[in-house]
């Protein structure tokens, strides 16, 4: 019974510790990629595309020779979740693009409290004061950390906002979906990752193109440009399933906070791999998010084991009024049985 209860908890260790190496893995191969001192690869759309193709791939080749088992899900509702996660990746790019790197940061912030709101009105879901005081410590240290001069502009806050209400909606879809056909996290990403991959290749370009103004044609791929590619693509394809499967155990308001580590570790490591900047406010945001992070970890664990209580005590009580009907049934009281016993 020991080994049953531990072996979830591991794997679900396993699952967000994939996440955040593939994620900051990911995140530092596409900036030696696509920043100016690296090899100018900007066209971050386009990339996208290519990480849903090797993800669809490997799902195909998976499916092919019976690692995985395919499940039917209706065509409309993988055309609307890709629509949305594309919607969701477009809009984070325009954001970027038109904000400034303050204003992009603190859309990306408001993705947790949009998450919350959509699952308090599309899944009646509560959350205690513990939850909310923890999550707003987390915003609030990747906030001083990230968030240095916001300038705000009209077409840059319509992007932002649809790009957080389109993220948000995805996230939130990923888990329902699992539950409402019963899929495993990466049979749901093989479904839906080859008609991501066609749509961005198709439109990847031409967003591209309206975001830096070079075209992909012209881009020369030398060997350091298309190993890098090939790495990304491969990390992709670890950092989505774990996403997958780090939303399907538990949920996308989790997911966006413990994610938030992974924000920590990228501050850190560009500190040493990039020399980048790491002041006193950034130290203190960074604890002050850590912090965050393990009273909302105590929290829901604390909120799961009020629920599991009240459950057993019905259990018991349940089992007992059970075990007084089957006797009253067979007409032998409590009393005789003990006194059959001490005869014995």
């Amino acid at each position: 019974m020991d080994a049953e209860k531990k072996k979830p908890m591991v794997s679900d260790a396993g699952a967000w510790a994939m996440n955040v190496v593939s994620a900051v893995g990911l995140i530092m191969a596409n900036k030696q990629l696509m920043s100016n001192s690296g090899y100018g690869f900007s066209f971050a759309t386009t990339l996208t595309g290519f990480h849903f193709t090797v993800t669809a791939l490997v799902g195909w080749i998976s499916s092919a020779t019976g690692l995985s088992v395919s499940k039917h899900i209706p065509l409309w509702e993988l055309l609307w979740f890709s629509i949305v996660a594309n919607m969701s990746i477009t809009g984070m790019n325009l954001s970027l693009m038109l904000n400034s790197v303050g204003f992009y940061q603190i859309s990306k912030l408001s993705i947790i409290p949009v998450v919350c709101l959509m699952e308090y009105f599309l899944h009646s879901k509560y959350y205690s004061s513990r939850v909310i005081m923890a999550v707003t410590a987390v915003a609030l240290g990747v906030g001083v950390c990230t968030v240095t001069d916001v300038e705000i502009k009209a077409k840059g806050l319509l992007c932002a906002c649809v790009a957080v209400f389109c993220t948000s909606l995805q996230q939130i879809t990923i888990g329902s979906l699992q539950k409402k056909y019963d899929i495993g996290s990466f049979e749901l990403l093989s479904k839906t990752a080859p008609i991501q991959a066609i749509s961005l290749l198709l439109f990847g370009p031409f967003a591209d193109y309206y975001l830096n103004g070079h075209s992909l044609l012209t881009y020369h791929y030398s060997m350091g440009a298309t190993s890098f590619i090939l790495l990304s693509c491969i990390l992709a394809v670890f950092c989505n399933t774990s996403q997958y499967l780090c939303i399907g155990r538990f949920s996308a308001t989790s997911f966006q906070v413990l994610g938030h580590m992974k924000t920590v570790c990228v501050l850190v490591l560009g500190w040493l791999l990039f020399d980048s900047a790491l002041t006193l406010k950034n130290i203190l945001g960074m604890l002050l998010a850590v912090v965050g992070m393990v009273v909302y970890s105590w929290a829901v664990e604390h909120e799961k084991k009020a629920k599991i209580s009240p459950d057993i005590r019905v259990d018991s009580k349940l089992g007992g009024e059970a075990e007084k009907l089957l006797e009253k049934d067979n007409g032998v009281a409590t009393s005789d049985i003990e006194l059959a016993r001490s005869e014995s």
